[in-house]
């Protein structure tokens, strides 16, 4: 299976100002492998970008990625760090 978090993470980081604040958690559930994004709150604005062009963009890419399972993937941002 293609390492979808690290792919993520080298989206995201570049992004941000509070890298040492990115992480990822991982639920899986009937349908989706679900990949919730903690940053920093001051950093949200950041990754979703004006009229959410730039977390359209990110989700596009691993959205596309394919998993050997049968769940599709979700990106989920959370700024509740």
């Amino acid at each position: 299976m293609p390492d979808i978090e690290e792919l993520i993470l080298t989206m995201v980081k570049p992004l941000v100002e509070h890298q040492d604040e990115v992480s990822i958690d991982i639920k899986e559930t009937k349908e989706f492998l679900e990949y919730h994004l903690n940053v920093n709150p001051d950093d949200v604005g950041r990754v979703i970008g004006k009229q959410g062009r730039i977390a359209k963009a990110i989700r596009t890419i691993v959205y596309s990625v394919r998993t050997k399972q049968s769940k599709r993937v979700r990106l989920v941002i959370d700024g509740g760090n």
